[in-house]
């Protein structure tokens, strides 16, 4: 297990955003987390399914109908909001750019995806750094271990999914494996977490 650097002391009122990362098996975890999400809930949600890139998405009408806040699924240069669900559009890596931004690009999958779990957690540690928390969920491969180790070398706090309650395992013991994890719990417990305040409240909500 290779080691990392210890990041702050992890500070949930100070969480400006949020990137989530789930694949085979990933969809009941989400369904455990992003209903729960409150109303005034201040970060903003970034979400990279696996999900086939030849059709259309049904993730943000199912979420949408579910959850509390706003689902979207981004275009190009759409300014992120606090208190919004981003979900990755099929066949397009989502990205954080320096002015807090999305950027959707077609280069090439990595680890054989597209979009790809690394790709959305790179871009957003260097953007938010010690303000991210980064959450691998369930999934049949490795993608998400090296962003999520971005996150803790940037000064960010990574939360996985435990394997015992994962569908597939593989990425949240890739995640594990490379150290970059900083807590390992249930999904149920992640919401319950999400419910006691993550993130500055937005202005004039009520939780």
């Amino acid at each position: 297990m290779s080691s990392a650097p210890e990041a702050s002391p992890f500070d949930p009122a100070a969480v400006d955003a949020v990137v989530i990362g789930a694949s085979a098996g990933g969809i009941d975890a989400l369904n455990r987390l992003l209903p729960g999400l409150p109303e005034g809930f201040g970060p903003a949600v970034l979400v990279v399914v696996h999900v086939r890139p030849d059709t259309p998405s049904l993730l943000p009408d199912i979420f949408g109908a579910r959850c509390r806040l706003r689902v979207v699924e981004p275009n190009d240069k759409d300014e992120i909001a606090p208190g919004v669900i981003y979900l990755a559009p099929p066949g397009y890596h989502m990205m954080v750019e320096r002015d807090r931004s999305i950027a959707l690009s077609v280069d090439p999958p990595v680890r054989f995806s597209r979009p790809s779990v690394d790709v959305l957690f790179e871009s957003a540690a260097h953007v938010y750094r010690e303000t991210l928390l980064g959450v691998v969920l369930s999934g049949a491969n490795d993608d998400g271990a090296r962003g999520a180790l971005t996150i803790r070398q940037t000064g960010g706090h990574c939360w996985v999914q435990d394997p015992a309650t994962a569908g597939a395992t593989a990425m949240p013991l890739a995640a594990i494996a490379n150290g970059a994890v900083h807590e390992i719990m249930t999904p149920d417990a992640m919401a319950a977490r999400f419910s006691a305040g993550i993130g500055r409240t937005r202005p004039g909500a009520i939780r």
